[in-house]
């Protein structure tokens, strides 16, 4: 990427580039693209194919959407180093944030998505997308009237999802929590269908359902790890119960959100101390 960027737009200068993540790596949190992203908004901004767009004063300044889209172009091709044959929609989240569909090579963002309450969990087990991919490929060219029908249907599940999600805001009804939770279940099960499952992630399912929540795999699947949805009612002590039971099959979880800014640049004073004394030793 350095010398294809410097080809192109003129000698990158000579740096040093460190990086600092907290995305474990193979679990489908798309760790690659945020990496990819990060080092073409780099390259771009230290070569000047893009502006630096921090102000004096400013702690985080985002670049223009054309300049997004630029970095977001050198970042897929990253990505496709890394991966093979990549969707591009982790390059994607990674540049814009927030929500995004994509469909058929198109990518969209959603306007106006609710913020969902998510447990995240890492089964820790690794995989490789690019396997996965090309097993996924393998199956629907050996049963094709099989498979396409189970495409067809996760489509409809994600135009489903789009729509209660753009529904939410404007309307922040419990009633749709139920609805989203169901969606949650039959992907899973399509999911599994078409080969990206794992045990691990049936344990996961199997552990948080017994608290009365509902998961999926989130990323390539065949390990990783999966998602699961908190309604704004549930019981914090449901949340640490399931939290103590996933930790026990040897699991990892984290408490967020969905949604979040994309690639932002940051002043050296907002970055936090573990990041400035990463920094100061290199």
């Amino acid at each position: 990427m350095c010398l294809a960027i410097s080809a192109k737009y003129g000698d990158v200068p000579s740096v040093d580039i460190l990086v600092w993540s907290e995305l474990p790596t193979g679990a489908g949190l798309g760790s690659s693209a945020a990496y990819a992203v990060c080092l073409a908004a780099a390259l771009l901004t230290a070569c000047g194919a893009i502006l630096c767009p921090l102000k004096e004063g400013e702690s985080t300044a985002r670049w223009t959407e054309e300049e997004l889209t630029l970095i977001n172009s050198w970042a897929f091709q990253g990505e496709q180093v890394i991966h093979g044959n990549p969707s591009g929609v982790d390059n994607a989240v990674g540049t814009w944030g927030g929500a995004l569909r994509y469909q058929s090579g198109k990518i969209t963002p959603l306007k106006r998505v609710p913020t969902l309450r998510i447990l995240l969990t890492n089964t820790k087990v690794p995989r490789s997308t690019k396997v996965l991919v090309a097993g996924v490929k393998e199956k629907i060219l050996k049963f094709p009237a099989i498979m396409n029908p189970v495409l067809d249907s996760i489509d409809a599940i994600s135009q489903e999802c789009q729509s209660v999600l753009e529904a939410m805001p404007a309307n922040p009804s419990p009633e749709y929590y139920p609805v989203l939770e169901e969606l949650f279940d039959i992907n899973q099960h399509h999911l599994n269908v078409i080969g990206v499952g794992h045990p691990s992630l049936d344990r996961l399912c199997r552990v948080t359902a017994s608290h009365g929540l509902h998961s999926k795999l989130t990323g390539a699947g065949g390990g990783g790890c999966g998602i699961t949805l908190l309604r704004p009612d549930t019981s914090p002590l449901a949340v640490e119960a399931a939290k103590r039971d996933l930790c026990a099959c040897g699991f990892e979880c984290w408490e967020t959100n969905i949604g979040a800014p994309g690639v932002t640049l940051h002043s050296s004073s907002s970055l936090n101390t573990e990041v400035l004394h990463a920094l100061s030793e290199s």
